[in-house]
Formats: structure tokens, sequence, C-alpha cells
């Protein structure tokens, strides 16, 4: 233990040294996750901005007073639209979509007749596309009102319309409704104890081995398991404060939210926080065990980072299986690392609960792999040297 130790002050104090590249991980793996979060409710918010404004761009209003008259008892300002609003459309100058009357639109209704009204948009402007749906309703709804009154003129029961009155029930939770536009913040948190783990990993190793400072540390005394051992808690240290760094990161964030509908959805406080750091300890030291067993076999740190790419890859697509999955969470998802933590987290955020033996076999399999990674470097060393 005395070995170990030794080894893993050495390693921390060579991890702390390197500022730049420490700075330059905590701020793209710690901050990343806050960041997207402020500028998904910036986007939000825009969104309910325009939603409030409850405006109405008509070309050809004049000819459909009886439209106008709907559109401002239900509170909407109508404004006439510029001559060239296709254009502005295309080039996302402007964000309300246009609705265009055309002539003899009034008479078309008093004859009975079903006149064309042309609702033009752009899918490329997404502040048009998101209008277009509201002014939907609003014609819907003037439909829905001439169709009635038709009717009351005829003497018929509105009823006769709509026999069967649907109500609806949403069984989700407000956290569950919240995790939908949450749903890549443990993905941001995944990579962010990734690459805390990298750069430590592949230093200690082939790192070490390239400059040379290796052979003398195989020389000591010291029991081969005792080093790999004191070099993997260092590197496992790493990559678990750079997962709580990230995890914390949300609870100031959250201040910084601008859409209310966001803020008062996303409820991620300190209990949700020490969920995320459980589930995440584990995976960091399985990680880091694993990433020192691939650099170990390798003699520079070039090769090192080439050859750990895979890892990177396996590791970022793993999460997509909940994503393309539209069966929900499976018993196979606990199994697999990364995937069972984006599983966890993700229940985290829909508020609802993870019960122990659901913990426990993410973090036998984390022990597994840690044990093995940790063995495989110590028989690399003791069976190869340094050469």
């Amino acid at each position: 233990m005395k070995a170990a130790w030794a080894v893993y002050c050495k390693e921390i104090i060579d991890a702390l040294r390197d500022r730049r590249t420490l700075i330059v991980v905590l701020v793209s793996s710690v901050l990343l996750g806050p960041l997207v979060l402020i500028v998904l409710s910036g986007l939000l918010a825009q969104f309910e901005t325009q939603a409030e404004k409850r405006v109405v761009v008509v070309s050809g209003i004049d000819h459909a007073p009886s439209l106008k008259n709907y559109f401002e008892r239900q509170t909407y300002t109508v404004r006439a639209a510029p001559e060239d609003h296709e254009d502005l459309l295309r080039r996302s100058k402007l964000g309300e979509p246009v609705l265009v009357v055309p002539e003899g639109f009034e008479a078309s209704l008093l004859h009975g007749d079903r006149p064309v009204l042309e609702l033009v948009s752009h899918s490329g402007n997404r502040q048009a596309e998101v209008g277009a749906g509201r002014v939907r309703r609003l014609l819907e709804g003037f439909a829905r009102e001439r169709g009635l009154l038709a009717l009351a003129l005829r003497g018929v029961a509105a009823e006769v319309l709509e026999p069967v009155e649907v109500l609806g029930r949403d069984l989700a939770s407000q956290q569950s409704r919240a995790s939908q536009l949450t749903a890549m913040l443990p993905f941001f948190v995944l990579m962010a104890v990734l690459y805390g783990a990298l750069n430590a990993a592949l230093d200690t190793t082939a790192g070490e081995r390239e400059r040379g400072s290796l052979e003398p540390l195989m020389m000591t005394p010291a029991p081969r398991v005792a080093v790999v051992a004191g070099k993997w808690a260092a590197v496992a240290s790493v990559s678990t404060l750079i997962a709580v760094l990230s995890c914390l990161s949300f609870l100031p964030a959250q201040w910084l939210l601008q859409s209310d509908t966001l803020q008062a959805l996303f409820q991620f406080g300190w209990v949700e926080a020490g969920l995320f750091i459980t589930t995440l300890v584990p995976l960091a030291f399985a990680l880091s065990a694993l990433l020192m067993a691939l650099a170990i076999r390798c003699r520079t740190f070039k090769e090192a980072q080439a050859a750990s790419s895979v890892m990177l890859i396996g590791v970022s697509m793993l999460p997509l299986v909940t994503v393309f999955n539209q069966e929900g969470e499976s018993p196979w998802h606990l199994w697999v690392p990364v995937l069972a933590q984006q599983t966890m987290m993700s229940r985290v955020l829909k508020g609802e609960a993870v019960p122990l033996d659901m913990m426990a076999i993410p973090i036998a399999v984390c022990v597994v792999l840690s044990i093995a990674g940790v063995m495989s470097v110590a028989r690399s060393l003791r069976a190869a040297a340094v050469r």
C-alpha cells in the first residue's frame, strides 16, 4: 500500500503539473453540458417570445373581413405581409408564416363554396415553421365556428359535428416532460468522464514509455501490481474529479436559463447530482483501467491516441442505442457499460426511482472490468518489461 500510495502521489502531481491540458479538459468537458443547456433555453425562450407576440401576417386581408374579425376576437394582431415575403422567408429574414387570402374569399363563403387559403412558410426557417402550426390552429377554429353557425341557422344542434368528446390525459410527470428536452445531457457527462481519463491514462503508460521514465520505475523493488494500482487510482481520481465537476456544473447553470418553461420543468438538485455521481464513479474507474490496458501496449503517445480512438467511437456510439430503440429500456442495457449509465441517468432526469438492484449490475460489471484492466497492465509490465 505504501508503494501504491507513493506512485499515486507522483502521478497526481504529474497530472496537475500539465496545467494547459488540464484546463482544456475542464473547459471542454465540464462547461460543454451547461453551455448546451443554456443555448437550448435561449432557443426555447425565443420561440416563447414569438408565441406571445400573437401576430398574424396576412396578404390580402381586405378580401376577408370576417376572418380579420375572428383574428381580432382571438386577441391577435393582423399585420400586412410585405410584397417580397417569399424571398424574405427563404432567407430567414421573416420569422412569421404568411397567410395568402385570394380575391372573392368572402363571396365564396356566403355562397357556401370552399375558398382556398394558402399558408406560405419555409421548412428551413424554424421560426416560421413554429408559427405555421399556430396559424393552422387559428384557421381550424375559424372553420369550426363558421360550420357551427351554418348548422345553427338550419336548426341543427352543434353536437352533430362532434358526437364524441375526447379528453386527453398525459401520464408523464413534470420531470419526464423535461427529460425530452434535456435527453442529451447524460451524453455530455459520459464524454466528460471519458476524456477526463483519456489524457491521464495515455500519459501515465505510453507517455512514460516514450519519455523513458517508466524504466526507472520498474527497477524499484515495488511490486508491479502496486505500481499499476497507484497509476490506475491516479487516473481514476482525475476522471472522477471531472465527473463530479461536470455534474455539479448543472446546478449554477439553472440560474442562467432564459426559458420559463424549461426552468420550471428542469429540476436538477443536489439529489439528482448525487445520483449522477454515484452512477459515474464506477464507470470512471473501469474506463481508466481499460484505457491503460490499451495504451500500455503502444510504444508512443501518438500510437496510443490512435488505438484509443476505437474506444472513443464505441463509447460515443453506445448511448445512441436508446435513441434508435423504440421499445424502451431492456434488461440487457444494464449489462453494457456506458449504456447502463445512460439508462440510469435518464431515469434520474425523468424523476423515476433507481433501485439498488438496478445499480448493482452496472457497478459489478465496472468492478470486473477494472480488475481485468489492472491485471492486464500488470501482466504486460511483468512479461515484457520495458523495451
